[in-house]
């Protein structure tokens, strides 16, 4: 039987270093990183960087964000790092960005164009993800940020981003075995 933990907090609260000790003694690890290639940011570098320098050498890496067929293949325990990032991306990729744009004051147009198309896309997507993470049988720990905890944003791409990661935040909690909430480097299980 699998074990699924996913590991919630907000920015820089220690998430990420909760899920490594988590998996720290495991010696065969792959470690998932969805944030992708930001080639040219320093800033970027140093965080990829950090993350890079505590891991042991024994653990393996996969830079991606296609998770449904690592989650559904038997292999050593998983540590995804992130969920917020794999959303991120995904929203990218379906370019549900593009039909946000319209002018300010401008009524969205009907689900019939390509938001709608994109929109379908994204929601079968997280289905996907959520149904494998569910069955896999795998020991797996996932980090994601909780986005919802602060002021609702102004302009629709934040809140619609917001939106998405709560309920994805939350079909992923549903089916886990653990849930914990990470704050100022302390974490706390939920229950």
């Amino acid at each position: 039987m699998s074990d699924r933990t996913l590991i919630l907090g907000g920015a820089r609260s220690g998430k990420s270093v909760a899920a490594e000790r988590l998996l720290s003694a495991e010696s065969d690890v792959l470690y998932v990183a969805t944030g992708g290639d930001d080639s040219g940011s320093p800033e970027w570098a140093a965080r990829v960087a950090k993350h890079q320098s505590r891991r042991p050498a024994s653990w393996g890496l996969a830079e991606t964000i296609d998770l449904v067929p690592l989650l559904k293949a038997p292999g050593p325990p998983l540590l995804i790092d992130c969920l917020t990032l794999w959303l991120s991306r995904t929203m990218d990729q379906v370019d549900v960005w593009s039909a946000l744009s319209d002018p300010p004051g401008e009524p969205h147009p009907a689900p019939a164009d390509g938001r709608g198309t994109a929109m379908a896309e994204l929601e079968e997507r997280i289905a996907d993800l959520a149904a494998a993470w569910a069955a896999t049988s795998r020991r797996v720990v996932a980090v994601s940020n909780d986005v919802g905890s602060g002021i609702v944003p102004a302009d629709p791409g934040t809140r619609l981003f917001r939106d998405l990661m709560g309920r994805l935040n939350t079909t992923i909690s549903l089916t886990s075995d653990q849930v914990l909430w990470t704050i100022a480097g302390r974490t706390l299980p939920l229950t």
